[in-house]
């Protein structure tokens, strides 16, 4: 059979079940309107028991309760069609005063052929289904629905902290959470459900009551029959009636309060509950003990007692065997896996997998990441993919965070696609200080450096941290230190941590709303590596590609006439100019620079070489050193004032330049002419010049 048979005997399939259960709320309602015959009545009562049947042992049986996700549905169909029997059968015994075998059966049979004594037991099992399985069902659906909508911040934590540990994919995390919804909506479901058990049982009731003065009533008036008699007859059958409706509602009622309280996830129901049971060897044979002494020193029936301390004694004695045999499989089970892991030949499929970003930790640090021990470190790590993704326009990937034994305890390491970049060391249960520039009075501590920017800083301890603050220090507890040291390191990497998938993603976002503008320029004018070349050289930067829809129009505009990505990007940075100006050129503030002399523009320009491959420079090597110490003596200026080092230069110099400087000043920022806002005003402190 192939796939498409395979799949249209499954559509129907699904026809067929739809077309079930619309035949039984449909009958439900027919029930209401049109007598029924006996007969039907008696088929009708047989399935509605079986069906009541089936739902009890699918809620003993069932390994999860979301596997009876329907089952709030389910008990509003099964109690709408019970009270359409029940109302078939009032009307039948009114009428005829014969609603068939069943009912005749249960109020002879069941209800021992005596009033009384069917209205006793009818009594006792509505109260067992009101009084104790109904209420306290309710009870526990309410605080289960309660307790699982509150818990839902922390599991969904939970599962963002394992996605980022590495220990589940994005697949399993997109499970888990569904998973989450879903035992919300059921125990929500089942809080407001279990009224329905509730009222059928009322209903139940007061249709009893209905039937046996509606019964007595038609006896006398319209069969001449005497009180008595009247009353034997119609409370025989009102009796059977009832019983054989409050049964399957029993039923259906004790099946809801199994799988609120339900527990066992992954195990037989069955299994488990005899484990847990009689699963200790000491406890059977103190039982077994106290049923012999109370069968041989009292007077007690010993006949009873001594043999049932006998079975228990012996089932004691029987689990504790086997508890022993388990043990030593075990322990020859663990013996052979450690035999076969040696034996068994090195994966090296997964060790040619690299991380792309990689956290390594001494086991001091390890109570920072641990939540048991009230770390908050996986958190900060989520916060951080969070911030750069709303800065830069970029998804982080996943952030693995391991514990390394060969590192000191306190030190760290962070890793991009397999190599170390960085490190840093922490003290534990301290705090690092900074003074920002203007904090005249000193403070005692363990000098040492800030991991990521590399500025001077005193550890002090906990006693010390209020006294720092109030004297204007910059304090910041070891988790910080190792996120902002984490985000610094991501944030410089970013551009190269962009993978061609990353960018096919954000291609397909942007897809969804603008389907014309990227069919237009993928893959018809660009493709996906040389769109990734352009984002890349825009994160280089530090350039957010947040607005990716103003991007891919530039591109789709300028490919046309050239697909060089640095001339693309060039454009692609004249057309965020907004954004470039709000980043380095605060409003309402005159901004300090630097410009670049027309002659070493033309010097620049005239040593491009383009070939197929794209442009570079070959300019003069005593030139270039001399551009540089010419940029540097800049530079100082700017840092004498306070401010950040910024270039400006015309658009076609603007990306040489940057090449040219990137290997001497890593922070310099380089911003053509087109990249600034009209209303932006500049001020020149200096100009690099050659004279």
């Amino acid at each position: 059979m192939n796939a498409n048979e395979e799949e249209t005997k499954g559509a129907e399939s699904m026809k067929k079940a739809d077309a079930g259960v619309a035949m039984y709320l449909l009958a439900a309602i027919i029930f209401f309107i049109i007598p029924i015959p006996s007969f039907l009545l008696d088929i009708m009562l047989a399935i509605n028991i079986s069906l009541a049947l089936v739902i009890l042992m699918n809620a003993l049986f069932v390994q999860e309760v979301l596997d009876m996700s329907f089952f709030p549905t389910l008990l509003l169909f099964t109690t709408i069609f019970r009270i359409s029997l029940n109302v078939s059968s009032t009307r039948l015994i009114l009428n005829t005063g014969d609603p068939g075998n069943v009912v005749k059966t249960f109020g002879q049979f069941v209800g021992g052929n005596d009033l009384i004594i069917g209205a006793i037991i009818f009594v006792v099992m509505v109260l067992i289904q009101f009084i104790v399985i109904n209420k306290g069902s309710e009870r526990v659906s309410e605080v289960t629905a309660r307790f699982t909508l509150d818990a839902m911040p922390g599991k969904q934590m939970a599962i963002d902290a394992d996605l980022n540990t590495g220990l589940i994919d994005e697949k399993q995390a997109r499970q888990r959470r569904e998973k989450i919804q879903q035992e919300s909506s059921f125990f929500g479901a089942m809080d407001g459900a279990t009224k329905y058990v509730k009222g059928d049982a009322t209903v139940g009731i007061v249709v009893t009551l209905i039937n046996l003065v509606g019964g007595i009533a038609m006896g006398m008036l319209r069969q001449n029959m005497e009180l008595m008699d009247a009353l034997d007859q119609y409370g025989i059958l009102t009796i059977g009636d009832g019983l054989v409706s409050q049964i399957p509602s029993l039923l259906i009622s004790l099946a809801t309060g199994i799988l609120v309280t339900k527990a066992s996830k992954e195990a037989d129901f069955g299994d488990t509950l005899v484990k847990q049971l009689f699963g200790i060897p000491k406890v059977l044979y103190i039982v077994g003990t106290v049923m012999c002494f109370l069968g041989i020193v009292t007077p007690l029936d010993w006949r009873m007692f001594l043999p049932l301390g006998i079975c228990f004694l012996i089932t004691g004695r029987s689990v504790d065997n086997h508890l022993e045999v388990e043990a030593i499989e075990e322990e020859v089970d663990a013996a052979e896996e450690e035999a076969e892991e040696i034996r068994r030949p090195e994966n090296v499929v997964s060790l040619l997998q690299v991380d792309p970003i990689e956290l390594e930790f001494g086991y001091g640090i390890i109570p920072l990441a641990d939540v048991n021990q009230g770390g908050d470190l996986l958190d900060r790590v989520v916060m951080i993919r969070r911030q750069i993704a709303l800065e830069l326009g970029t998804v982080v990937p996943i952030i693995r965070l391991r514990d390394n034994i060969q590192l000191n305890p306190n030190q760290y390491i962070i890793k991009i696609k397999g190599v170390q970049i960085t490190e840093g060391e922490i003290l534990f249960d301290h705090y690092m200080a900074m003074n920002p520039g203007f904090v005249e009075e000193e403070i005692s501590g363990i000098p040492t450096f800030e991991p990521s920017f590399h500025l001077p800083a005193l550890w002090i301890t906990e006693n010390q941290r209020e006294r720092a603050e109030s004297l204007g220090y910059t304090v910041v507890d070891p988790p910080s230190i190792i996120a902002t040291h984490l985000t610094e390191v991501i944030r410089s990497h970013i551009d190269e941590l962009l993978s061609r998938q990353d960018v096919q993603s954000l291609i397909d976002n942007i897809r969804e709303n603008h389907p014309t503008l990227v069919d237009e320029l993928v893959p018809k004018l660009l493709g996906v590596g040389e769109i990734q070349k352009v984002l890349q050289n825009l994160l280089h930067e530090g350039i957010s590609i947040r607005d990716l829809l103003t991007i891919f129009e530039t591109l789709a505009d300028h490919a046309a006439t050239s697909r060089d990505t640095d001339v693309l990007t060039e454009y692609a940075r004249q057309s965020l100019k907004r954004a470039i100006s709000s980043k380095y050129f605060p409003a309402n503030e005159t901004t300090s620079v630097v410009t670049l002399d027309p002659n070493v523009e033309q010097e620049i320009m005239s040593s491009v070489k383009q070939t197929e491959q794209g442009a570079y420079l070959t300019l003069d090597p005593e030139k270039t050193k001399a551009i540089m110490d010419a940029l540097e003596q800049e530079i100082k200026k700017l840092e004498e004032l306070g401010k950040n080092p910024i270039i400006i230069t015309s658009p076609i110099v603007r990306m040489y330049f940057k090449k040219l400087t990137e290997d001497y000043f890593k922070d310099l920022i380089v911003v053509s002419y087109n990249e600034v806002e009209s209303n932006i005003e500049l001020q020149s402190v200096g100009m690099v010049s050659l004279s």
